[in-house]
């Protein structure tokens, strides 16, 4: 059992995931009438997800998944709620046994969520019982971004990364954390990233592994770094970019097929951890369709593909120029991340650049994909500002 936390105020509530059986059995009835696609038209993905896997991931989720398992290793790590600025804010709150814990708060992007973190959970909390040392400890708060999972879908527009940025800083204060780092990557990375730029009072240090540094000013010489980085950026807009010009643009559009078809909503995520995972083309050969469809179901169960899709409106367009930083920041760039940012442009934006490091396997959702090297990547880096 992880300790409870002591924190919880009249503003905070203890929250406890108990999805109604008809919605479990709508999906079931939703699966079984799925209406399939022709098969592509190539022997790969280069086309999208392939008939044939898309039938076995639904098949699976037919006879074989579990949501009660997934409900509750959820309800076991210890969920809360609290609203801020209007929204309810849903976030899982874990507090290790060590005294000397260091709070820090985690973020998530898409198509991801807090299930990306489950995994380095406990040997962040409790490095002990996980080959690490006691004055490694964390105390985590992981929170839903707006509009997706469990948290609430904001009402109006106006909640793009700054002012998601805004509201973790209240609620790491909220929380009674005087002091605390933050880490993120995808959309957590630029939530971090902005929150590092606003510096709330407590925070000390920031990670990321997808760090924000492309100059606003390029220039016309590059070194070979930073020409790969532009290379990779091209083939991202030229082959993979289509979900984000979608969702950039009408977020609302693509709500109404994804909000209905769960297989549907299962393959606008399942592509991308082909596209985006070290795994050789093959996503199950590094995440068990369980833990796919576990992360697919956060979507689906709390209908949010079009509100999680509001963040790319919102934010895409403007988001990905870097930003200066003062503060300590410590970048992890993994081996299979959609692009690998050169050191050289993150001197230029992050003047206490104080941990880098280029970790040789793992891809775009690290903690998921690679949870042990992922874990050392945040010891090493915030051992520099315990």
């Amino acid at each position: 059992m992880r300790p409870r936390s002591p924190f919880v105020t009249t503003s905070t509530q203890p929250f406890h995931l108990s999805i109604p059986e008809s919605q479990l059995v709508d999906l079931r009835r939703r699966l079984e009438l799925t209406r399939w696609p022709d098969p592509e038209t190539v022997g790969d993905w280069s086309q999208g997800v392939p008939l044939v896997q898309a039938k076995a991931l639904v098949e699976h989720w037919l006879t074989k998944y579990d949501w009660r398992r997934c409900e509750a290793m959820l309800n076991g790590l210890g969920q809360f709620t609290t609203e801020i600025d209007g929204v309810a804010i849903h976030f899982l709150h874990v507090r290790s046994k060590h005294e000397n814990a260091m709070p820090m708060i985690m973020t998530h992007g898409w198509p991801g969520s807090v299930i990306e973190f489950h995994k380095v959970i406990g040997p962040l909390t409790d490095p002990t019982a996980h080959g690490g040392k006691a004055e490694d400890a964390f105390h985590l708060v992981i929170p839903s971004l707006p509009g997706y999972g469990f948290s609430g879908k904001p009402p109006k527009a106006g909640w793009g990364v700054q002012k998601i940025a805004s509201v973790w800083a209240e609620l790491m204060s909220r929380l009674g954390y005087g002091r605390y780092v933050a880490q993120g990557g995808d959309w957590g990375s630029l939530v971090t990233t902005n929150l590092g730029a606003l510096r709330p009072e407590g925070l000390a240090a920031i990670h990321v592994n997808l760090p924000v540094v492309l100059p606003a000013d390029l220039g016309n010489k590059f070194s070979t770094e930073e020409a790969a980085m532009l290379g990779a950026l091209q083939h991202y807009d030229r082959w993979d970019s289509g979900y984000s010009k979608q969702q950039s643009t009408r977020p609302q559009t693509v709500g109404y097929g994804l909000a209905d078809s769960p297989s549907g909503q299962a393959m606008w995520i399942y592509e991308k951890f082909w596209k985006w995972m070290d795994c050789n083309g093959d996503p199950l050969s590094v995440l068990a369709a369980d833990e796919i469809l576990d992360n697919v179901m956060l979507y689906w169960l709390s209908n949010s593909a079009a509100s999680s899709a509001r963040l790319y409106w919102e934010s895409y367009h403007d988001g990905f120029i870097a930003v200066q930083l003062a503060l300590p920041v410590g970048c992890s760039i993994f081996a299979k991340e959609i692009y690998r940012a050169p050191r050289s442009w993150a001197e230029r934006c992050m003047s206490n650049l104080i941990y880098w490091n280029e970790v040789p396997k793992g891809g775009h959702f690290a903690a998921f994909e690679q949870p042990g090297l992922f874990v050392d990547e945040l010891r090493n880096c915030f051992r520099l500002v315990r």
